[in-house]
């Protein structure tokens, strides 16, 4: 008997790529740049967004969409950060977000009252490498309790990240790691890897990068106006210190 194959992962690879488009260039005509945060757990990439909305929340309007397995801890801690809103995507098991539920989580956001997005993303080095978000860029958040080696094993993610936070330096008294060692691994696999070195526990490095997320800012605004866009905005609160979950299925 013959078999015959359906290629659904192609088709659902394909309407997501759609679908990131309509995000990016949503994005893009209301020049508000949008990061994709993304780790293995434990990276410490939460602690750095909830420092990042601390310094940053009286100068910057941002929005936040945070993804997780299956509880919504880490937008509660983010959420007692700013006033703005932040949305927790409870994938049920999902390894990754997806452009969809950015579709989605934009619906309550007021682009003409916001300056900058953040997506947290699942904690993991494999799956959210193969989904497009619309985001301008993705920044792989990797710790210095982590091993150099890190960028060769999970090479997908580094080669398509822009940015990359080397976290938590004020342990590196303490450890073996070898920061140039992982910084020539990260290389070895995307030459033109921009690195900040950060410690979100006790504040090292964050001036640099919130200095780089603000200019961010200012380049997205003056690319919208150039392009003849401006603010957009979409349905829904974008204020309220509160947290709207959102139950996802697989992706």
């Amino acid at each position: 008997m013959k078999v015959r194959t359906i290629e659904v992962r192609e088709r659902v690879m394909a309407r997501n790529d759609e679908l990131a488009v309509g995000v990016r260039e949503r994005l893009g005509a209301a020049g508000v740049p949008a990061f994709n945060l993304v780790s293995s757990p434990g990276s410490g990439k939460t602690l750095l967004l909830e420092r990042t909305l601390e310094r940053l929340g009286d100068r910057l309007r941002m929005a936040v969409v945070t993804g997780d397995v299956q509880t919504q801890n880490d937008a509660d801690r983010l959420a007692a950060r700013t006033d703005r809103l932040v949305q927790a995507v409870v994938t049920n098991g999902a390894c990754h977000l997806d452009a969809s539920q950015v579709t989605s989580a934009l619906e309550a956001v007021d682009l003409g009252d916001t300056d900058l997005l953040f997506i947290e993303n699942v904690g993991n080095l494999v799956c959210p490498a193969s989904w497009d978000l619309g985001e301008t860029a993705k920044v792989v958040v990797f710790s210095v309790t982590e091993g150099e080696d890190k960028p060769v094993k999970y090479p997908k993610m580094f080669r398509l990240a822009r940015y990359a936070v080397l976290n938590k330096v004020d342990l590196l008294p303490h450890l073996d790691f070898d920061l140039e060692r992982a910084m020539a691994f990260a290389r070895q696999v995307n030459p033109d890897l921009r690195f900040f070195l950060t410690s979100a526990r006790t504040g090292e490095g964050m001036e640099e990068w919130c200095a780089f997320l603000e200019d961010e800012v200012a380049t997205a605004r003056e690319a919208a106006a150039t392009a003849g866009g401006g603010p957009e905005a979409a349905a829904g609160d974008g204020g309220g210190a509160a947290v709207e979950a959102a139950a996802a299925g697989e992706g």
